[in-house]
Order: C-alpha cells, then structure tokens, then sequence
C-alpha cells in the first residue's frame, strides 16, 4: 500500500526516532515524556483542555506564571497595582522577544486581548471580566475591568500574550473553534516561552528546545537540549516505554502497575492529589432528546429522571473496582483546595436503585428510555472503563444505554460548542484554571454571555445560579462571596445539574537512571521548567 508522503514522511520519522539509540538521545540530553493522547493545537487562544494547555504554556508566556505550589509569580508583567476599583496598571517586562526575534511590548497584548475575547475562542473565559486593556506606552498597560474583579490575578495565567505583527503576517487573528483545526496558529508557534516547537507531527510527537532568549532561562531546573511529547494512548504500551527506558517520563500510571514500577530499581511511581473532578452531564436543553426522535420528549428536563440517574450510580464500587481505591467521591464539582470548596457540602446523595427505579415511574418512564453516553477513551484515568461500570448501573433501573467511547479529540469536538453539544449524556472532567469556585459557574454551570458555558455542554441554567454568577464576580468581601458560592453549589446540588464522580489521583512513573528531579503540579501537566536530567 503507497502511503500519502506527508503520512510516509511522519511514519519514516517515527521509525527513525524508534531506532535512535538511548545513548545518543542522553548525550544530547533529551527527556522524552509521554501521556494519553495528542494536544489538541497549538493556538493558544483555542482549546481549553489540560495537557494541551501546558504545551502552550511550555511556548507562550503570559503576565503572571502559576508555580507548582499555585502561588503567582511576574512573568510578562514585572508589577502591577489598582489605580481605581476597576482599573489595574501593568508595568510589562522590557528586553522580551518572540521566538522570532520580534520584540514583545504592551501592542502585543492588546491585541492577544481582542483575539481571545473572541466568541470562538475556549480561552475568553480568563477575560470575562475585563472590558478593555489599554496601552498607556510601550511597557505599560491599564486592565478595566467591568466590576471590581477580586480574582483578575488568578486569571492572568490563562492570558496567553502572541506576536502581533506576526499574527498580521499570518492573518491568523481569527480564532477557529475545534479540536484539529488547521488555521495558522493552530499548527505554527511563537511566543515568549522558554521552549520554542521544532515540530508537530499529529498523534505521534511535539518536539521542543530551550528558547535561548528566554528572559529567566538562568533560574529554571530544566537542563536538556530537546524536548520529545509522544501520546501513548494504550496503557500497556506506555508502560513499556517507560521500563524499557524508551520514555523518561509518563502519565497517568495505569492503577494497577504502581506496584509495578515501584518494584524496578530504574523507575519510581510520583502519586499525589489532583484537584480535576470527574463528572457526567446531561442535555437539559433540547426539548427532544437526541435518543429519542418522534417523541417530543427529553426525559432529563425533569429533576426526578436526573437524580434517578445519580443514585442508580454505585460509586464506592467504581473507586474500589474500577479505580482500584485511588480516587475521592465527591458532591460537588470542585475539589478540595479550589477557593470556595464546600466541605460540609461535599456529602454524596445515597446510592439505591430501588429509589431510582422509583423515580422514573413517577417521572413517566416505567420502562426506561434509550441513551447514548458519550466518553472519552483516552484522556482521564479508567475513563472508558468508569463509562463501562455505569451502563450495567443503569441498566438496572431500565435505562437502555449505548456507550459511545472514542478519542478525546473527537469526544471533545462532538460534546462541545463546536458541533453544537451534539450529546446527551456525557463524561467530563474540570480543574479550575483560576483555582477559584467562579470558573466553574462560569464554565459549566450558566449559559449566555461571554465567557460563560463553554462547556456546559447540557446547557443547565438555573436563573437563581445566573444571578448569583454575576454577583459573585465583583463581590470583594470575602465572607459574602463565599456565602454565594454556597448558595449557588447548592441550588445545583439540588437541581442534580450534573452527577459529580469523584477526583482522581495524580500518578506519574519517572525513570530515575535519567531524571534528577521532576515537581508534580496538583493539575497533572508537565511543566518543562520544573524537569532535570541527571
């Protein structure tokens, strides 16, 4: 069979890569690392999803850096203070150029502004907040924000700053919503980082350097000459690489090869929390569900269907089967360590099919409903394997369910805006990417303004939530605004808006002949500023 040359080309690559002996890589001090699945892009304004948003932070700088222990650091910007409630002047680093020479000032982030408050973009919800930014002089901006803003710095980590001129050049302005797309800057890049892309050779490697210019090169860990991101989707064979020291660096650990590693005297298993809740969700929207044409009706308009569905859902089986106990049910949608985690509220409804069973008589569906549950095979720990435990759960209570589990490009893509949230019950998970119970109000919880509903793929909305949303991002006292939280957490605990699962755990396997020392961040990423060879 003849091969297209682009397919030949990236084939050949890999094999050669394949080939390449340890002990040249080690000479030139490659860490090659590895997860799940591909990024999604390289835009830094599209595609809201973890491992694809560590690359592009690997690549593009931003005003404030989060460090590994969530505290901020100056990055882009060198010192900000409040000129007024709602403005905040920027003094901007002087010196910074793009990895093509060109140089950064305060142009380039009023432009990275315009661009990811674009209504396509995934990323706009960091600015939802912000009405305009204003370039005072060329190293000097002022943020003005719509309302007192008491986690605009929390944000700033999830403003990523692009070339302008290069942007020009490319006409790449234009956000295109979508995992794969193919628009410029979605397969070229050009930021601040300290690493700049060699190449991206879809769903098989991104290869990075160190960006010599790179203004805080002198005060990071990292100390190799190149950077190899292979996606392993098959748990088995990301493993393997790992012991055969094919890898350096992978993640998740499958559970049950823990042990596994711990036991190799050249590899060592790094576990720790993660701060991402599993969750499934339901189409609360649509008046027809998607399962169920001709009838003119979605069962999960109604509140006693979706709570059938939660406690037909036996979660201490899936942590202590499918997850093997690495894993914390929980009752809300965000973790323990998120600013305004509830924990008196974090108690889970009981689990009782015979309740749920129950429920559905008395919601009119005696006999069950058909349902697709769409999951992602490839991109949290046991995710089509926590999908498979629930069909059975549900089955149980009459509830005919097809399990839809592909990659997450293709899960993403179909629950998303982009083929407008063509589902009707589906798997996600979220980490806050400001750390702060307003991002998944805004994210997941509400709908209809900017910044908002990005992924609240069911569409849920509760105009009580919608009110207290919008209060809650200029209140400044802190006792009020965790009261709304509360307020807000549990109208939609009531409302079973979505059925929280649990968080999962953070295990990574790391080959200790090669790597001196790697920090494990809460959010499960690989920051290459925090990984040394030995």
């Amino acid at each position: 069979m003849r091969l297209p040359l682009g397919v030949a080309a990236a084939f050949a690559a890999a094999a050669v890569l394949a080939m390449t002996p340890l002990s040249d890589a080690r000479a030139e001090k490659v860490f090659r690392y590895a997860t799940t699945g591909d990024i999604l892009g390289l835009d830094p304004h599209s595609n809201n999803e973890g491992p694809t948003n560590t690359m592009k932070g690997n690549i593009y700088g931003n005003l404030l850096h989060r460090k590994p222990d969530l505290s901020l650091e100056p990055e882009l910007a060198v010192s900000w203070e409040v000129l007024n409630p709602t403005t905040w002047r920027f003094k901007l680093r002087e010196g910074v150029t793009f990895h093509n020479g060109n140089p950064f000032t305060a142009d380039d982030v009023v432009m990275s502004f315009k661009r990811q408050t674009q209504e396509t973009s995934d990323m706009s919800f960091a600015l939802a907040t912000v009405e305009d930014i204003k370039k005072v002089d060329d190293y000097t901006i002022d943020i003005v924000t719509k309302g007192p803003d008491p986690i605009l710095l929390l944000n700033m980590p999830n403003f990523y700053i692009m070339d302008k001129e290069w942007v020009e050049e490319n006409n790449a302005f234009e956000v295109v919503r979508g995992a794969g797309k193919t628009n410029f800057p979605n397969t070229n890049a050009n930021g601040t980082g300290p690493f700049k892309v060699v190449e991206w050779v879809q769903d098989n490697r991104v290869v990075l350097v160190p960006n010599e210019n790179y203004f805080n090169k002198a005060n990071m860990m990292a100390n190799f000459d190149k950077a190899i991101f292979t996606p392993i989707s098959n748990d088995a064979t990301r493993v393997a690489a790992l012991l055969s020291g094919e890898i350096d660096l992978m993640y998740p650990v499958p559970l049950q090869d823990i042990k596994r590693l711990e036991s190799d005297p050249n590899t060592e298993a790094l576990e720790g929390p993660e701060l991402r809740t599993i969750f499934l969700g339901f189409d609360q929207f649509r008046d027809e569900m998607l399962d169920m044409p001709g009838s003119g009706k979605n069962p999960f308009k109604d509140v006693r269907v979706r709570r059938a569905f939660y406690q037909a859902i036996d979660i201490e089986a899936i942590k202590r089967v499918v997850m093997r106990g690495a894993a914390t049910p929980t009752g809300l949608m965000v973790a323990p360590g998120i600013n305004g985690f509830q924990e008196d509220m974090n108690d889970r409804y009981p689990y009782d099919p015979e309740a749920a069973k129950a429920l559905l008589v008395e919601a009119g569906y005696p006999d069950g409903f058909p349902v697709t549950l769409d999951c992602p095979n490839d991109r949290y720990v046991n995710d089509e394997a926590i999908c498979t435990a629930i069909v059975p759960m549900l089955e149980r209570i009459g509830i005919k369910v097809t399990l839809n589990a592909q990659t997450k490009s293709l899960h993403f893509n179909k629950i998303g805006r982009a083929e407008g949230n063509n589902t009707s019950f589906f798997m996600l998970g979220w980490t806050p990417g400001s750390y702060d119970s307003l991002n998944p109000l805004m994210q997941l919880m509400t709908t209809g303004k900017p910044g908002h509903g990005d992924w609240n793929s069911g569409r849920y909305s509760n105009p009580r939530v919608e009110e207290l949303t919008e209060e809650i991002k200029t209140e400044l006292d802190p006792e009020k605004r965790n009261a709304m939280i509360r307020e807000a957490f549990q109208i939609h605990k009531e409302d079973f808006g979505h059925i929280p699962l649990h968080q999962q755990a953070l295990a990574w396997g790391v080959r200790t002949d090669t790597v001196e020392e790697v920090i494990q961040r809460p959010f499960n990423d690989v920051d290459l500023r925090y990984v040394k060879l030995k």
